[in-house]
């Protein structure tokens, strides 16, 4: 039977995170988890195609926190089986890591025909896991979809550009970022809910898939985050006044430039 993949990510729910006053940065802790919304995106499109083509469906998520209760909420969507690597070695990983554990756990998973991404996440923002999972499995890469139509050995997506609309074709397997644009996720029903509590997750750990925590974590990326802060805004009340409109506008400029906002 036809596989879809949907790379899923546990991402803290950016619309309740708040800034520490006296030091501008992130307060994270207490903060709730969920599916990535262009994730989320990702795995609504890939329940729409399972369920005109027939097609397996199943999930893989990377991360050192629990994720159950995002995975059950996937598999209430209409996921089929999801599958987890979860290590406290990985935390502190950068999108290099995290694609090369994808790209593993994938290889475990076993043989597929499309896997589907969100364009980024919605706390990184990155957009490299994607691109890189495909590299990483020699498979074509179409980014920031928002149609995609699959026929018996091809994809055929609508990507979205600065300006315009590109229409590219690929072979299968491929591997495809969406958009937000590209669908509305739908929200399981309650028995789909109860019927999601009897679907499999399979849970791995970084031996399961053959890497070893060197790989993995601060030590195995080349990029660190150091530090994360908010920065200050507020206004500066500067008044430009003058006699005439001319006058105005050169004190304006004069400010502009005195302040960055435009070039000498």
């Amino acid at each position: 039977m036809p596989r879809i993949i949907v790379c899923l990510k546990q991402s803290v729910d950016v619309s309740q995170l708040k800034a520490d006053p006296s030091t501008g940065r992130l307060v994270t802790a207490g903060v709730s988890r969920k599916i990535s919304d262009f994730d989320k995106n990702a795995l609504e499109e890939a329940i729409r195609i399972k369920e005109k083509n027939g097609w397996e469906l199943a999930t893989v998520t990377v991360n050192f926190e629990e994720v159950k209760a995002s995975i059950r909420e996937a598999l209430a969507m209409g996921a089929d089986k999801g599958f987890v690597v979860l290590d406290e070695a990985l935390k502190g990983s950068d999108t290099w890591v995290t694609s090369s554990v994808l790209a593993k756990a994938v290889g475990k998973i076993g043989e597929f025909d499309l896997i589907l991404c969100g364009e980024a996440s919605i706390d990184g923002f990155s957009a490299q896991v994607g691109p890189r999972l495909g590299e990483l499995l020699k498979i074509p890469v179409i980014t920031y979809a928002r149609k995609i139509n699959i026929t018996q050995k091809t994809v055929q997506v609508e990507r979205v550009l600065e300006d315009q609309y590109e229409t590219v074709e690929a072979n299968l397997p491929a591997l495809v970022t969406v958009t937000k644009e590209i669908n509305e996720p739908r929200i399981p029903s309650l028995m789909a809910i109860m019927k999601a509590s009897k679907k499999e997750i399979l849970t791995w750990k970084l031996a399961d898939i053959e890497v070893s925590a060197e790989e993995v974590g601060e030590s195995g990326s080349g990029v660190r985050i150091r530090d994360v802060t908010v920065p200050q805004v507020g206004r500066k009340k500067i008044r430009i006044e003058g006699e005439t409109a001319a006058e105005i506008a050169e004190k304006l400029v004069k400010e502009l430039v005195k302040e960055g906002v435009v070039g000498k």
